[in-house]
């Protein structure tokens, strides 16, 4: 393969003409807006060494590389560099929390190997191909996160990465506008599991979420069976654990029989990352890590990208969970907030996007749960919220609850700040 050789002798990736490393190899990829052909020639002229481009009459001379579709060049290059090198790859996908549990193995695999993850959320069919062509012959072990927004997409993002070992954090509702309905996003994550059962070695599953075990046994696992390690919070597992604490940071009892049972006190917010800490917890378990090597790995994770993460400011104290939402991240960082034994709460909620047909209901049902847990300070950000039945105060967007708090300040108060990345309440942080 003349490209793979090309590659090998210039290992560095570049698709951002404005951002050429010297002697990189530039794809030219396309977008609904864009068609990086046009700017190959600049690419060169910045430092790449060769681009690689789909139409040929931007292929001017030997540095250019013409194919048929530089986007499935793109992928097939990853996957034949990924079976050259034959690393094990750990595959991750779920509605939520993938990318903390992303995070959360990695800090804790890094304890003992030499490990490749996915940065951010590159999880897309971009993505995914641009970590893998990042692997290197040290590299033991690599962590791909997949994202889905349609059916199909995991398949193809396996189809690419090629994992041996699976796990699906947990299902919901989310992305309803591609996905069709619930049914349709159990259906897609399930892709995971079935090409691991066909062409991997082991999922790992959280063995309490009755969603996940079901896909899995409709997929052909045996639950009990040796290609599944199973977790949760029942003490008759052979990997399990305990909340002991929450108020405000995570804190767990974590047992990986036969060995001892250990105590971990993280930097997370939210009783619902205990299955996230779980799933890393019989990972490093699987991977013949001690225990005091995944509490340490676990204890040293601090959140980022506004992540279940507790932001201290002059006046307040933020409970920042910004980054996204959907009908059920949301009720379960509502709940969590409600559970947390502090003073003056107070909440900042943006709408919830791509739910389709059903998000007029689903909004609704988040007011509810706010009326029924008696929260009183609760502010609404996003038409959706605005165009529910509640007594809240709503604003369209979050420059109206800036302009707000400016004549309001709010002091000395817990605040949860939760709602889609397109809401963009990060904005609200430095008024707070």
């Amino acid at each position: 393969m003349q490209l793979y050789k090309l590659f090998l002798e210039h290992p560095i990736i570049c698709t951002d003409s404005r951002v050429c490393p010297a002697g990189s190899i530039f794809f030219a990829l396309k977008g609904e807006n864009f068609n990086a052909n046009a700017f190959a020639l600049s690419a060169l002229e910045k430092g790449c060494a060769y681009a690689v481009v789909d139409e040929a009459e931007f292929a001017i001379d030997e540095r250019f590389i013409l194919v048929d579709n530089v986007l499935e060049s793109l992928q097939r290059l990853a996957t034949f560099h990924r079976r050259q090198l034959g690393t094990p790859v750990i595959g991750i996908t779920g509605t939520n929390g993938k990318t903390t549990t992303k995070e959360l193995i990695a800090a804790v695999l890094k304890e003992k190997y030499n490990i490749l993850y996915t940065q951010g959320n590159l999880n897309n069919h971009i993505g995914v191909p641009l970590t893998l062509l990042q692997l290197k012959p040290e590299h033991q072990i690599a962590i791909i996160e997949m994202g889905a927004n349609h059916p199909g997409e995991i398949r193809q993002l396996c189809d690419i990465a090629r994992p041996n070992f699976g796990i699906i954090t947990n299902v919901g509702k989310a992305h309803l506008e591609g996905f069709g309905s619930f049914e349709g996003v159990k259906s897609t994550k399930a892709e995971l599991y079935d090409h691991i059962l066909k062409n991997g070695n082991l999922i790992f599953i959280n063995k309490d979420n009755n969603h996940l075990v079901e896909m899995a046994t409709k997929t052909g696992f045996a639950i009990e069976a040796e290609n599944v390690c199973g977790f949760g919070f029942n003490p008759e597992y052979q990997i399990y654990g305990e909340i002991t604490g929450c108020s405000p940071f995570l804190e767990m009892e974590c047992t990986a029989k036969p060995k001892s049972t250990f105590n971990v006190t993280t930097k997370l917010i939210g009783a619902y990352n205990a299955e996230n800490v779980m799933a890393a917890v019989a990972i490093g378990n699987y991977f013949k890590l001690q225990n005091d090597e995944i509490k340490r790995g676990l204890e040293n994770y601090t959140p980022q990208n506004n992540r279940s993460q507790l932001t201290v400011t002059e006046n307040n104290k933020l409970v920042v969970d910004a980054y996204n939402a959907n009908p059920t991240s949301m009720n379960a960082a509502i709940m969590n907030f409600a559970q947390m034994e502090v003073e003056k709460k107070t909440l900042i909620l943006g709408d919830m996007l791509e739910l389709g047909d059903q998000s007029a209901a689903e909004h609704q049902n988040v007011v509810d749960l706010l009326q029924q847990k008696g929260f009183t300070n609760v502010f609404l950000v996003g038409q959706q919220f605005k165009n529910t039945n509640q007594s809240f105060q709503t604003f369209g967007n979050v420059d109206e609850l800036i302009a707000y708090f400016a004549e309001h300040p709010v002091k000395e108060n817990y605040i949860l700040i939760k709602g889609s990345r397109g809401i963009k309440l990060e904005k609200v942080l430095t008024t707070l």
